[in-house]
């Protein structure tokens, strides 16, 4: 297995919201004639949104559970300021703020909120992690 994310879907209970949602902080849809997914490209990963019932049943799995799933989704921002202002944005348009962003200990400055669904989501900036003009994210060797 090649050492490489290709997809992230999450489940969602209203697609339609969840869609609008995303799009209502700029993101653009593509594959747009896909009935039932919403798709997004984010640098080199795509993201979708995807009924969660649905996808419980694709998957062979109960769709009910809720609280923390184990991890988190993250949003690496070029500077500070794009911290707060995204964190500003997403609670506008309704998000839960969990953490106010702040320094952290490893050097960065970040805080989290949960979407529309409760998904969990950090938003960084990581003055060691390269951003380059699509968004994708360089490590350090």
């Amino acid at each position: 297995m090649e050492q490489r994310l290709s997809l992230i879907t999450l489940g969602v209970r209203d697609l339609a919201r969840s869609t609008a949602f995303f799009e209502s902080l700029g993101w653009k849809r593509s594959v747009k004639d896909a009935p039932g997914v919403s798709f997004f490209q984010c640098g080199s990963i795509a993201f979708s949104l995807f009924p969660r019932d649905e996808l419980a049943k694709d998957a062979g799995v109960p769709a009910t559970g809720s609280g923390f799933e184990g991890f988190s989704i993250a949003y690496n921002a070029r500077s500070k300021a794009e911290v707060d202002d995204v964190l500003s944005e997403v609670q506008l348009l309704g998000a839960e703020i969990v953490k106010s962003a702040a320094d952290v200990f490893w050097g960065g400055y970040s805080g989290y909120f949960r979407d529309l669904d409760g998904h969990l989501w950090e938003v960084a900036w990581n003055p060691g992690f390269e951003i380059d003009s699509s968004g994708a994210v360089t490590l350090p060797d």
